[in-house]
């Protein structure tokens, strides 16, 4: 079936459903299987040529695998795509496939805190030079390029701060000095914000988070051209990282990735009566949520996004006494990282996600220590609001 002029619903129901040959299951199967016995040795030979379709080792791919990352290029309007075992796999096979020693990259300050470490701890032993800007503003990002700039890196909107970057400015600038663009998609998922379509040339996913949105499976995804994604497969994973994800894996995300589309738009609808409350709450100083008329880029934001998404993060009066104070006495929401479960989940990056950071790199990149951060659910929005309410009035402000 031709899906090209299908409806996003649609595709993402049908995009990598395929019956299976062998019985017409619907269901996707589990191959769960190490190895694929060729039918000679010349079939071997020529896939590992890569003359040849076909599977080799699970650790290049995998037919469960390969359904999954079917329906994520087409989401994402890529040419192709490899799962990984985790995001920051997926971040670090991109980075280490493109980069070498003498290589230089320009990230946004702001971005997820093991990103961060890789990005200012680990590459630099490689010989990777990284600089961090606030990259919401473009003249910041042209102020950091250099000769050897490989990469410009950016979350949008980032985490856990919200900022929104202009993903087409980011993406001419990028080209316009013989680099590549790279956009941590995480946040808003295929559903509500497309980088490739903006200009951006690779796109990675944690698919932990809303793609599969169960809480049950921690795995990433690279998505771009086809010439890139063969190297950060046979070369990125296979020699690299090893961040091979199982099959078992590829159809837990098969699976919740069907309901992406409505689960999205509870998140989303969810998130911004959570986010009217906060704004509007005496305890609340300020609401990072780029739905609201008071984010700095909310109309970058309506001309990139086709929803908001639904992460918050939230300042309150006090500091990290009362936030502390507030997270212990939730009893709907649940105390724990990550996003995007069917759970509301409530954590403080300062001391949690955003820990490898130092003081100094948190307050850079926009990460006070009284910063909240809230990935809403799926609950009623009005059962969220009495529970962060309940809580507000236990602290001492």
């Amino acid at each position: 079936m031709n899906l090209q002029n299908k409806g996003y619903n649609t595709k993402i129901i049908h995009a990598g459903q395929h019956p299976d040959e062998t019985t017409g299951a619907l269901a996707t199967p589990i191959t769960q299987t190490s190895t694929f016995v060729f039918e000679s040795a010349q079939q071997g030979a020529a896939r590992f040529a890569l003359e040849e379709p076909g599977y080799i080792y699970t650790r290049i791919g995998n037919p469960t695998q390969a359904a999954l990352e079917e329906k994520l290029a087409v989401l994402e309007g890529g040419e192709a795509a490899l799962a990984t075992a985790s995001g920051i796999s997926a971040i670090s096979t991109t980075l280490l496939t493109l980069c070498g020693q003498g290589d230089h990259i320009v990230s946004s300050g702001a971005i997820y805190g093991c990103t961060h470490a890789l990005l200012s701890h680990s590459l630099p032993k490689f010989g990777i030079d990284v600089d961090f800007v606030d990259a919401s503003n473009v003249d910041n990002i042209k102020e950091a390029i250099k000769p050897n700039t490989k990469i410009i890196y950016i979350e949008t909107p980032a985490n856990p701060t919200l900022a929104v970057m202009d993903v087409k400015a980011c993406a001419q600038l990028a080209h316009d000095n013989g680099a590549l663009l790279v956009v941590d998609n995480t946040f808003m998922s295929p559903y509500c914000q497309n980088p490739l379509k903006l200009g951006a040339d690779i796109v990675v996913h944690s698919l932990t988070k809303y793609i599969n949105g169960h809480g049950d499976v921690v795995a990433g995804v690279i998505v771009g051209k086809q010439d890139f994604i063969n190297q950060a497969r046979f070369v990125g994973v296979k020699d690299i990282t090893g961040g091979v994800i199982s099959p078992f894996n590829a159809w837990l995300t098969l699976r919740g990735l069907k309901t992406l589309a409505v689960r999205m738009d509870r998140h989303c609808s969810n998130a911004m009566k959570v986010a009217e409350f906060l704004e509007q709450h005496p305890a609340v100083t300020k609401v990072n949520y780029p739905g609201l008329p008071s984010h700095p880029s909310h109309e970058l934001a309506k001309k990139q996004m086709s929803d908001f998404g639904g992460v918050i993060s939230f300042e309150i009066n006090g500091g990290v006494q009362e936030g502390q104070t507030i997270m212990n006495s939730v009893e709907l929401c649940l105390l724990a990282v990550s996003l995007g479960d069917t759970e509301t989940l409530i954590q403080h990056p300062a001391s949690m996600t955003h820990s490898p950071m130092s003081p100094e790199q948190r307050m850079a990149a926009g990460i006070p220590d009284g910063l909240i951060r809230i990935s809403v659910g799926l609950e009623d929005a009005e059962d969220i609001i009495a529970d962060l309410d309940q809580a507000f009035k236990k602290a001492i402000f």
